[in-house]
């Protein structure tokens, strides 16, 4: 017998089992997906281990998934898959593996009505969505259920039939009924503020010198977006106050030895996810600027992996694009100490000493925070760190 196992790298964030993409005593093939995992951040498809016959299900559809627990059990031959005949299951590629007599589905709805999970199928039955319509995001194009319920949220596809009436409860028109990743995204809020205390600090910073040098990097072709230069400050900032990169434990302060920055990305009416900037601390302006780039188009395609959400020390929540002037308190993310807000960046009025005598000066201004769990770190760690942070942006070095 062959385990199937959570994966490990999952950072303790809770995890359900969303959907099993194959049945008790079906063929499976190495590499091929095999159980869907859904968390606050991400859906996961884990592939089989190896090839053989799926004995055993062990974790059903809905059941908590921890790291390392045990889904299922392959068998290496469909002797051993229990009382139930094997039976192949359609391969989600063109072909088989080599030596393996996988069936061909033919090109059309047929093939893709063979590549739907149960859960797949019990949605788009539920909501009248033909599948072939949907763009899938699984691996070689499958059609996952958040890939459906991206689609009757965005209310684009075209309708095959009557929705059925056999809904849990009605909503109106209205409603908004919660998804997985909203309940998940809740559960870690309420836990996040019942378990951290939350203090905020607020500062407000000139970003002249950051727009200067954006406008000069333009101006030869490089455009980079100001949350690049803020995670470039924040993991800068570090060095006078390190505990702002740790975390409470029972018995230290876990200062992380990376400077691995979450940085907020919102999905819409979805919510957000965090993709990670791993080791900001060692990158370069450009190359964090690649990064951010790479993750926010992965994150809005629903392409993360579960490693490009997880592990990460410190956030940033760069509240403003929407047009928000301060948030406070911002909620922890669970395991950090801190996490830094960013409000929209205006025009305002502000006096500065010119030639020894006091101006008022128009100048691009944003008002800063960093809320913080106070069991690691106090106010003066606190302001240190902010002081640091907006000095970083205020004296940027033109190039």
């Amino acid at each position: 017998m062959i385990e199937v196992r959570v994966p490990d790298e999952q950072e303790g964030t809770k995890a359900v089992v969303r959907a099993w993409l194959r049945q008790v005593g079906d063929l499976v093939f190495e590499n091929e997906p095999l159980v869907e995992l859904e968390t606050d951040k991400v859906t996961q498809e884990v592939p089989a281990p190896a090839a053989g016959v799926l004995s055993e299900i062990v974790l059903a559809t809905d059941a908590e998934a921890v790291p390392g627990a045990l889904l299922g059990r392959i068998s290496s031959s469909p002797a051993k898959a229990g009382a139930q005949e094997a039976k192949p299951a359609a391969k989600p590629d063109d072909e088989a593996p080599s030596g393996a007599p996988g069936p061909r589905p033919t090109p059309g709805s047929n093939e893709v009505e063979t590549r739907l999970s149960p859960s797949v199928r019990r949605a788009c039955a539920q909501h009248g969505i033909d599948p072939a319509r949907i763009s899938g995001t699984g691996r070689n194009g499958r059609v996952t259920r958040e890939d459906v319920d991206r689609a009757v949220a965005s209310a684009t596809l075209v309708s095959i039939g009557e929705p059925t009436t056999a809904q849990p409860r009605q909503f109106s028109a209205q409603d908004i009924p919660h998804n997985r990743m909203r309940r998940s995204i809740a559960e870690n809020m309420a836990r996040a503020v019942s378990e951290q205390p939350h203090v905020t600090a607020v500062f407000e910073a000139d970003l002249s010198a950051i727009a200067a040098h954006k406008a000069a990097l333009a101006a030869r072709g490089v455009k980079l977006s100001y949350t690049a230069y803020i995670v470039k400050a924040a993991a800068e900032a570090m060095a006078v106050a390190p505990a702002i990169n740790g975390r409470w434990e029972d018995d230290r302060i876990a200062v992380s030895p990376t400077i691995d920055i979450g940085v907020g990305t919102a999905l819409g009416e979805k919510g957000l996810v965090v993709p990670v900037v791993k080791d900001a601390g060692s990158l370069s302006l450009e190359q964090i600027g690649a990064k951010i780039d790479e993750l926010t188009k992965r994150a809005r395609e629903g392409k993360l992996d579960r490693s490009e959400v997880a592990g990460g020390s410190f956030t940033i929540s760069n509240h403003g694009v929407s047009g928000s002037l301060l948030a406070a308190p911002i909620i922890l993310h669970q395991g950090q100490a801190a996490i830094l807000g960013i409000g929209k960046l205006e025009k305002r009025v502000i006096v500065r000493e010119v030639s020894g005598q006091d101006a008022m000066l128009i100048r691009p201004m944003a008002y800063v925070t960093l809320t913080i769990d106070h069991r690691v770190v106090d106010g003066h760690q606190t302001n240190a760190w902010l002081t640091r942070f907006v000095e970083i942006l205020e004296s940027w070095e033109q190039p």
